[in-house]
């Protein structure tokens, strides 16, 4: 009889991390994805490495800001790190309003997001995007964006007539070949334009100031912004488990500062970079991993840990 009692209290000890990780055989594989920007791809990377430590499946897409919500409504994806809010916003609205996705957990705030020039910029008078018609010549009427998808704030700021921008032209290409420009211009003390955010190594690597006058598009304090964490509708009933490790991924700007110079400076890939941030910094797991069970119901932080060789 006693060891039948110690059968049984041992079972229900179980149960909570076992009922945690009981998720359809769908939830064995995450699909996550990022438009290309150097915050979010450490995000996504910290988050990918996490998930296979658990022993999930998980795959990282690169793809433009239009795509990936698409992709999210068709549920072709499940996971995205990276709604900056209110930058976002007119990304997001038309999924929010139909409800194909959904919000989760707020990952970040200390955030932003606006135009931004060299600081010598600045210093000669540009303070303001309404700064910029004046000294059209010395920014040769161009203004530099990331990821084609990504830069329709820029495209929206030209259209509004009250900046007399409407014939300059939003130059896309990728945060890196934006970033290439930036030094070339900073190196000869050119005059340019671009978009700029925080958390981000660029903060450190060049002498920038960020533009006022885009809070109609941005959001007011230079684009202040919160990052979130959404998935496609449903999915967190449907895998309450990674449900459980999204609601509690919470990152901060220091710590996204030193994972992106791992991927800008030391040419890391995103699992690289999350691998090494994680191991400098092990007391994140056990924030992040409470209540988390490992994908075979075991604990969640000590299959992480393990897998890191921590």
């Amino acid at each position: 009889m006693r060891r039948t009692c110690l059968l049984i209290a041992a079972t229900l000890s179980l149960a909570p991390a076992l009922a945690t990780a009981a998720e359809p055989a769908s939830c064995a594989k995450v699909r996550l994805a990022e438009p290309g920007w150097n915050d979010l791809t450490f995000t996504t990377g910290v988050a990918t490495v996490i998930l296979n430590g658990l022993g999930y499946k998980a795959e990282s897409n690169l793809l433009g800001l239009d795509i990936i919500y698409q992709s999210l409504k068709n549920k072709d994806l499940d996971v995205f790190m990276g709604y900056w809010d209110p930058a976002m916003v007119s990304y997001y609205q038309p999924y929010k309003a139909d409800g194909s996705v959904e919000t989760v957990h707020q990952n970040l705030e200390g955030a932003k997001y606006t135009f931004a020039v060299p600081q010598y910029v600045y210093d000669a008078g540009v303070h303001d995007i309404a700064d910029l018609a004046a000294h059209a010549d010395k920014f040769d009427k161009k203004m530099y964006g990331i990821e084609p998808g990504s830069n329709q704030l820029m495209f929206d700021i030209t259209k509004d007539a009250k900046f007399k921008l409407e014939d300059w032209e939003v130059v896309e290409s990728s945060e890196q070949g934006m970033l290439t420009q930036v030094d070339k211009a900073v190196r000869h003390k050119d005059w340019i334009v671009f978009q700029g955010w925080a958390p981000h190594p660029m903060n450190n690597d060049f002498p920038i100031a960020y533009l006022t006058g885009g809070d109609a598009y941005y959001g007011p304090d230079l684009g202040a912004a919160t990052v979130h964490t959404q998935v496609r509708k449903g999915y967190l009933d449907e895998c309450p488990n990674v449900a459980a490790l999204l609601k509690n991924i919470t990152f901060d700007v220091p710590l996204e500062n030193e994972g992106m110079g791992y991927l800008i400076h030391d040419g890391m890939s995103a699992t690289e970079a999350a691998a090494k941030a994680l191991k400098a910094h092990p007391e994140y797991l056990d924030k992040w991993l409470a209540g988390v069970a490992a994908q075979d119901g075991s604990d969640g932080a000590v299959a992480v840990k393990k897998s890191l060789g921590l």
